[in-house]
């Protein structure tokens, strides 16, 4: 049985290199040959040994995940549906800007949460991804869109991805071993070399699952927050009757001490007559007063079968305005890649439910 050395962080390189009876420095150079080179032909990697390369090719693949499309947006938001196996489909989307390119990374097939405004959650929940399903994505994206460079081993340093977005489908944190490990990937000088500030996992709030990212991979941490108390969270963001939101904000305080920037970013998606009114951004102010945190407001983005309405843009105006005379940093997203249906909230891919939820079957919150 042949070894995809995707699934594989540094330390499982070093594994499968002594396993094979080859020296541990040989996980380093395939290493940058796999990730910052984007290689995955064994007999381009000049400078290992042929007898290394022969057993690479009997007992290793670097197998990626197939693309099935690949849109651009207007505005050059760029949006890969790539096959995972079983019928099964993640969409993963580039944003260009003057100063960086973001990448928003799926982390399971579907998910669980049901979170009332999200297409992905609509769509029922699969199963997890893999390691290399994740760390595939940034590899895919690396390769497409670098620079045309005639010398492959500079092809690392025309990356036109800068800061990865844990926000794709899938709550990462329910997904937590593998995620970890693609995060060490991404943060390894041998692969691709991002800095933690550059890291962004975005989570529904998973309390237990902060706690431990904390301490084993503190990149920087955005709340999917939506709500200023209990009550609407629980119909918008269901886990948090699981975790409400006092538990919620105790664990970013504690994530912030160990945290690559001085602050926890709050999602808030801006849904007409639901959560946009100024008593709710009242109410987050008070909420949030002894929290270093800055606000990122999300214009809703509609699919079939949603309910939901985008706030004005005045509605949104004075909210913002709320926060920010709170002293509160407050930035409003700018929809990238709606025409593509590339939008935050619109993700939804190819999922095989087998949670039936789609049928109406009640999920359980996840432990």
């Amino acid at each position: 049985m042949t070894i995809n050395l995707l699934n594989y962080d540094g330390k499982g390189l070093v594994d499968f290199c002594t396993g094979i009876g080859e020296k541990p420095f040989r996980a380093k150079q395939l290493l940058r040959w796999i990730h910052q080179y984007s290689t995955a032909d064994f007999d381009a990697m000049s400078d290992l040994a042929k007898g290394l390369r022969e057993k690479l090719a009997v007992q290793a693949v670097i197998e990626l995940p197939q693309i099935i499309t690949d849109y651009v947006a207007a505005d050059g938001t760029r949006k890969w549906l790539l096959a995972v196996g079983a019928g099964n489909g993640i969409e993963t989307v580039f944003i260009p800007e003057a100063n960086r390119g973001t990448l928003c990374v799926s982390s399971q097939v579907g998910c669980a949460l049901a979170c009332t405004f999200c297409s992905t959650g609509k769509q029922g929940f699969n199963r997890n991804l893999t390691v290399a399903e994740i760390i595939g994505q940034l590899w895919i994206a690396n390769k497409t869109l670098r620079s045309n460079v005639s010398d492959n081993t500079l092809a690392h340093a025309n990356r036109a991805v800068t800061n990865v977005v844990m926000m794709g489908m899938g709550e990462p944190l329910a997904n937590f071993d593998n995620v970890v490990t693609a995060l060490g990937l991404m943060l390894d000088d041998h692969a691709y070399g991002l800095s933690r500030r550059r890291v962004t996992v975005s989570t529904s709030g998973l309390v237990p699952a902060i706690d431990r990212l904390r301490e084993c991979c503190p990149v920087a941490l955005a709340i999917s927050l939506h709500a200023p108390n209990d009550a609407l969270r629980d119909q918008l963001v269901p886990i948090n009757k699981k975790y409400p939101i006092k538990e919620l904000l105790a664990a970013c305080q504690r994530y912030l001490l160990a945290a690559p920037r001085d602050f926890i970013t709050f999602e808030y998606v801006m849904l007409a007559g639901v959560n946009d009114s100024i008593a709710h951004a009242r109410e987050l102010v008070a909420l949030v007063h002894d929290t270093p945190c800055k606000f990122n407001l999300i214009p809703f983005n509609s699919f079939p079968g949603s309910d939901f309405k985008r706030s004005t843009a005045e509605t949104v105006r004075v909210f913002r305005d709320v926060l920010m005379q709170a002293g509160l940093v407050t930035t409003v997203r700018k929809t990238r890649g709606d025409d593509i249906a590339a939008a935050c909230g619109q993700l939804a891919g190819q999922v095989k439910d087998k949670t039936r939820r789609t049928a109406g079957v009640r999920i359980e919150a996840i432990q």
